[in-house]
């Protein structure tokens, strides 16, 4: 249904990569090359390799989950996610796991073996079968620089294959989330709000690719420290033990972190589900948010929901600083205890100091670091796969068909009908029967049932008792009209095929080749997630459109003149429903009762039974009211020319180019406080100071005691008190390598625990930053910016830990330079090779990350928009499409993630190459010259170029993953240029009068777009009701944002002659009550929703709800003012929406009313009710009413008629009315005659 999987793409080049190019990550250079050209946009990505296919990877695990449904079950227990994973991606994953322990086992233990033996070479001559030679230590130098280069050319594209199964789960999890959700009944729906899902898409699903890579060293972990241990023992004996037996006891101590790390992520994970909702629910909410000027409150609320995530997540810090102090200390710490038990009884050599090292470096990446990683992860999947789990075993919609009946007379039949959506019945008894070809129209006051009965016809809602048939195909028009974020055409085909002749015809009974002709791409038009870039009647009748475009036998159309004007809806009425479907059933869902006399069959609905189903004349006691006459459209669309900026700025999300700049890193961590920055500074500094001098302190002992060693053999010294004298330096020696490996525990756990809370800080304030910026920016940023794309920028957590890796290499290259001089030119060389080559390819992994990024948007806004129309998809049997539409959404993503994997991996194996070449510069440049060198250097020197390659792949995985978390700091930094409303001002405002004044206002809703209010001036008196009138977007609603200053105006607004360009905007909001067309309610109780600021006591709210006849519904609810409301108040009607909203405007009592058609989707006796209590309780205030009924604006003081955004009428409707050459008077005339009807 959109242009996402029409865009042909070029075959991805791993698909078809040669074995030699997929080990050497060759396949990745075009990219490079072609990425440093030009800037990599999405437009370059290529096919979605066939194993990661959204498609064929959601259909495996449904079938598997489907039939793990069926065993549970049977066997009655609970279904189980983990283990339809385990069957689906285990087998593929042992297999590399199998590989990845070859590599650990075999090849690390070997490099250690051969230094060892390498090492005896510059060691004094104590026995000559022990001793190395000159041709002996050649051969274990190439056996070092071989066993180090097949270690790279199987470790990078192993680790890769990990990744991708992790990712292969997160794709097979989404999909599977994604077709729950299409699934989900009513009241799975309300319990799941739309938040949860986006966080299980966003947070819970992401863990897995971090599961691919680590979940394999649960069990090479321990192995290998088997392996290594009795290696070890080999070596120096009982003393390795003793390092050995401390790294067990800190097992149950990582195990314990991973277990809280697993219970703080449940926490906190429940905590963003509801922060996310609460963002959503704001996002859509927002033009009423700032209408009401509820931003400090709506700031308020969320922060005391980040409060509560940040309580968990700050927990989880925690155990994360102890994870990496552990990480940095453990092996120093196991070291210095061998060395230590060692040296009691032995005295110190550099093949075995340099030997334990590189064992323990081994350890140190499969126990110190994997492991413990892996527990973690572990522990956190195991939360997220439970929180999916609980998910998709929410209750489904029931598809069971519904019969059909067995006489061809019958359309629709219900037989003793009784359906409820929670607790209380909604629908009493009913009795329906619809004939084939007819139209049949429901009435009704608000909430009596009329929308809940349409869902019975849809499935939506099934009968407790009694029975349903329905014949034929089923299309269905929703009251609130759906729109996806795609072109009009793709919105109204809605995946059915193109039939041009069809098609033409619907768009013109449908009124909508005007609109064509004013949109700037015509059907091809884009409009964003909710139709932000079309008029409300627009939206009306493209969703009408859908409906009818669709070739069904019956056509369920709830309320599809609410949002359009008496004209296009009498036109509609004719062409559409009397002459395009006369040949159908139709049955509409109307207040407009001056089409009921056409109706077949009129069926009246009250306190959810049917009282009765005739034909309009044998209804009696209902009378033709006069007032429900509507004015003509008779101006152009203003609004759709305005609009047109907005449809082409919502295709792109915006994109940053090149490398994260260097302010980006600054303003992040400047962001911990300057006091805060510089201590963090030092701490890094010195614990990479403490790190590496305790290597050249422990070299120093070893050539020390070599040097002792040589010169006592040299000089036959044995007396004893030059023995005493080597006992009293070995305490010494001992002493300072103790202080040394302590003060480094204690300084890297300070530095870990403040980093980790500046962090969090941090991120807090960031958090902050970007909310503050968001809900206090211009409409225009949410008229250009879909839900998903904002929500997506919020459901991303920041963390940063490469820079003590960097360090750590850095500190590695600089101790082999200065062990051998002669190695500064090769070092320097090398150096520079590295810091091209990483400057070359991290600017295509930055922006391939950028890219990642906006594809991620789309899927966030796939699923919250079709959340928003789940009975339009169902309806329409749409499923199927709309699933292959969020897998195409998917598959870009998911193509852009593996390409964003395997360049990371990719620079992290050519950089391995380059150091395995300066390695071999390094042992040759030893080998090669005399054996004068020091052993302690020369193993100095290799276990650094060693430690190098080792830690270079990982350090260079942090450093794409900072890549990552900085441009997601980017990102969020990026809406700190959200243009921002004015909040200067006066904020004390008081009106006393309600005086209104414009003078020469014109408004555009773009900074570079047309003029819709063009030079208006008008005055309203203090108390004075205003009828304002016009076809749709001819301005109306533009007038209320002018007062509201919602967009650009230029001119002067001023009320009690002040002008409203010196005010506080919020200020100025807060003293003006507005009744928008679409009422707006938010999740929580009906209490918070007419009070939200807890000014009133209860009395107040019930003496109100009676006031708008609300009190006896709500008292007759269990909770009565505690009363659930749903996310968008979707568990009250339409009309009842708006009666709260009405309640809410009495409560704040301003001076100055705004109604903007706020009686559009209401009935008349509603309507009536409405115009009854604002003559009451607005006696003495200005009210601004938009309209186009005729006897509300007949019942104003005066009246202002506008016209392609310019005033051409404003007086009292008795003076407009003898104007016969007036637009006033021609509108009436004109409504009179379309709707037969006289005042």
């Amino acid at each position: 249904m959109n242009s996402t999987s029409e865009i042909k793409r070029k075959p991805n080049p791993r698909q078809n990569a040669n074995p030699l190019s997929a080990i050497a990550f060759l396949y990745t250079l075009p990219t490079f090359i072609k990425a440093y050209k030009k800037p990599f946009e999405e437009n370059d990505l290529y096919e979605t390799i066939t194993d990661l296919q959204s498609e064929s990877l959601g259909n495996k695990v449904e079938i598997l989950w489907n039939a793990e449904l069926i065993k549970a079950r049977q066997a009655a227990r609970s279904p189980s996610l983990l283990k339809v994973l385990i069957s689906a991606f285990s087998f593929e994953y042992i297999v590399y796991g199998l590989l990845i322990g070859f590599a650990e086992f075999l090849i690390r233990p070997a490099l250690a073996v051969l230094l060892g033996r390498l090492l005896l070479y510059y060691m004094p001559v104590v026995d000559v079968n022990s001793h190395t030679t000159y041709h002996e230590a050649r051969l274990y130098a190439g056996g070092i620089l071989l066993t180090s280069f097949i270690r790279i050319l199987l470790f990078h594209p192993l680790i890769v294959h990990t990744q991708l199964m992790g990712l292969k789960v997160k794709i097979a999890c989404c999909s599977l989330i994604f077709r729950k959700a299409l699934k989900l009944n009513n009241g799975a729906f309300n319990k799941t709000n739309v938040g949860q899902m986006v966080n299980l898409l966003s947070n819970d699903v992401t863990i897995f690719i971090r599961c691919g890579a680590l979940l394999n060293y649960l069990w090479i972990g321990p192995v290998q420290c088997v392996i290594v241990t009795y290696l070890m023992y080999l070596e120096v004996g009982f003393s390795s033990i003793f390092g050995v037996l401390l790294l067990f006891l800190f097992i149950p101590m990582y195990y314990l972190l991973g277990s809280l790390a697993s219970k703080y992520r449940s926490k906190a994970a429940l905590r963003t589900d509801n922060r996310v909702c609460y963002m959503s629910e704001i996002i859509l909410g927002i033009k009423t948010i700032k209408m009401q000027a509820w931003e400090k409150l709506a700031t308020k609320l969320l922060a005391s929901l980040r409060k509560l995530e940040l309580k968990y997540t700050q927990l989880s810090l925690y155990v994360r600083a102890a994870y990496i102090t552990f990480d940095i200390v453990i092996i120093p710490i196991l070291l210095y205890v061998t060395i230590i038990v060692y040296v009691l009884h032995n005295e110190i050599r550099a093949d075995k100091v340099f030997t334990l090292t590189l064992f323990y470096n081994s350890l140190q990446l499969s126990m110190a670091r994997f492991f413990p990683q892996a527990l973690c992860v572990r522990g956190e999947a195991l939360v997220s796969i439970r929180r999916i789990n609980d998910f998709l075993l929410n209750t489904e919609i029931r598809f069971e068909n519904i019969p059909s009946s067995t006489t061809d007379s019958i359309a629709i039949r219900i037989i003793d009908g009784n359906a409820k959506w929670e607790e209380e019945v909604t629908l009493k008894n009913i009795n329906l029967t619809v004939k084939p070809c007819s139209l049949a129209a429901i009435i009704g006051p608000v909430g009596c049932g009329k929308s809940t009965l349409i869902n019975v016809m849809l499935k939506e809602l099934h009968l407790f008792s009694g029975t349903i048939c329905i014949n034929d195909q089923v299309s269905y028009a929703s009251q609130d009209a759906w729109l996806f974020s795609g072109s009009v055409r793709d919105n109204i085909l809605f995946g059915e095929k193109m039939d041009l002749v069809r098609y033409n015809e619907v768009i013109r009974v449908c009124a909508l080749e005007y609109d064509f002709k004013l949109l700037p791409f015509a059907d091809h038009t884009i409009v964003g997630g909710r139709g932000i870039s079309l008029s409300g009647g627009q939206k009306a009748r493209i969703n009408l459109a859908r409906a009818v475009y669709r070739d069904a036998d019956i056509y369920l159309l709830d309320e599809p003149f609410a949002a359009v004007d008496s004209h296009v809806g009498k036109e509609i009425f004719e062409k559409c429903i009397q002459g395009f479907l006369k040949e159908k059933t139709v049955l509409l869902v109307t207040h407009q009762l001056n089409y009921l006399k056409d109706v077949d069959q009129l069926i009246v609905l009250e306190n959810g039974t049917i009282s009765s189903q005739n034909r309009w004349e044998e209804i009696e006691h209902i009378t033709y009211p006069k007032d429900q006459v509507d004015f003509d459209e008779v101006a152009g669309n203003p609004w759709a020319l305005a609009n047109s900026d907005l449809a082409e700025e919502i295709v792109k999300e915006q994109k940053s180019v090149g490398s994260v700049s260097k302010s980006v890193y600054m303003r992040y961590l400047t962001s911990f406080g300057h006091l805060s920055f510089v201590i963090v500074v030092i701490l890094f500094l010195f614990a990479q100071v403490l790190i590496s001098g305790g290597s050249c302190f422990l070299t120093y002992w070893v050539n020390m005691a070599q040097i002792e060693d040589m010169y006592t053999k040299q000089n036959n010294v044995s007396n004893r008190s030059q023995i005493e004298q080597s006992q009293d330096s070995k305490k010494t020696y001992m002493y300072v390598y103790s202080i040394i490996t302590i003060a480094c525990i204690i300084i890297i756990f300070l530095r870990s625990y403040l980093f980790c809370t500046l962090s969090l800080k941090s991120s807090q304030k960031l958090h902050n930053s970007m909310f503050n910026n968001i809900i206090y920016g211009s409409m225009h940023f949410f008229n250009t910016n879909s839900q998903g794309k904002i929500i997506n920028r919020f459901s991303q957590d920041m963390a940063i830990d490469a820079t003590q890796l960097l360090l750590s290499v850095f500190a590695s290259v600089v101790l082999v330079a200065i062990v051998n001089y002669w190695l500064l030119i090769p070092t320097v060389i090398v150096g520079i090779i590295c810091y091209c080559l990483k400057k070359f390819c991290l600017l295509t992994i930055r922006n391939i990350k950028r890219v990642e990024g906006v594809t991620r948007s789309p899927v966030f806004e796939h699923l919250s928009s079709s959340l928003q129309g789940l009975s339009t998809i169902r309806a329409f049997q749409a499923e199927s499409a709309l699933k292959d539409e969020f897998d195409a959404h998917q598959d870009v993503h998911s193509c852009c993630y593996h390409l964003f994997l395997t360049t990371s991996q990719g620079l992290g194996y050519f950089l391995d190459c380059v150091c395995t070449i300066y390695l071999a510069i390094v042992t040759l440049s030893f080998v090669m010259s005399n054996n004068d060198s020091l052993g302690g250097n020369v193993g100095l020197a290799i276990t650094q170029c060693l430690t190098v390659i080792g830690f270079l792949q990982w350090a260079i995985q942090q450093t794409a993953e900072l890549e990552n978390n900085m441009t997601s700091v980017e990102r969020i930094l990026e809406y700190g240029s959200i243009e921002q409303e004015d909040s200067s001002g006066t904020e004390v405002v008081n009106f006393q009068e309600g005086e209104i004044r414009f003078h020469d206002v014109s408004l555009k809703y773009a900074l570079n777009g047309e003029f819709i209010l063009k030079n208006v001036s008008f005055e309203v008196s203090p108390g004075q009701k205003i009828g304002i009138i016009g076809r749709t977007g001819a301005g109306k609603s533009s007038i209320v944002n002018a007062l509201l200053i919602l967009s650009y105006i230029s001119g002067d607004i001023s009320i009690d002659n002040v002008n409203t360009r010196n005010l506080n905007l919020q200020a100025l909001r807060s003293k003006m009550s507005v009744i928008p067309q679409d009422p707006t309610l938010f999740s929580g109780t009906l209490r918070q929703n007419l009070d939200l600021f807890e000014e009133y006591e209860d009395s107040d709210l019930w003496n109100v709800l009676d006031e708008v006849e609300l009190k006896n519904f709500f008292a007759s609810l269990p909770q009565g003012l505690c009363h659930v409301i749903n996310q968008g108040g979707t568990n009250v009607s339409v009309g009842q929406r708006q009666l709260i909203c009405l309640a809410r405007a009495i409560l704040r009592n301003n001076k100055i009313l705004i109604m903007d058609e706020a009686t559009a989707n209401v009935d008349m006796e509603t309507d009536n009710l409405i115009q009854r209590t604002i003559r009451k309780k607005f006696e003495c205030c200005t009210v601004l009413t938009i309209a186009h009924r005729l006897e509300t604006v007949m019942d104003s003081d005066k009246v202002l008629v506008i016209n392609a955004g310019e005033v051409v009428e404003f007086d009292k409707p008795s003076v407009l009315l003898n104007n016969i050459n007036g637009h006033f008077y021609k509108m009436v005339q004109k409504s009179r005659k379309n709707d037969n009807l006289t005042l």
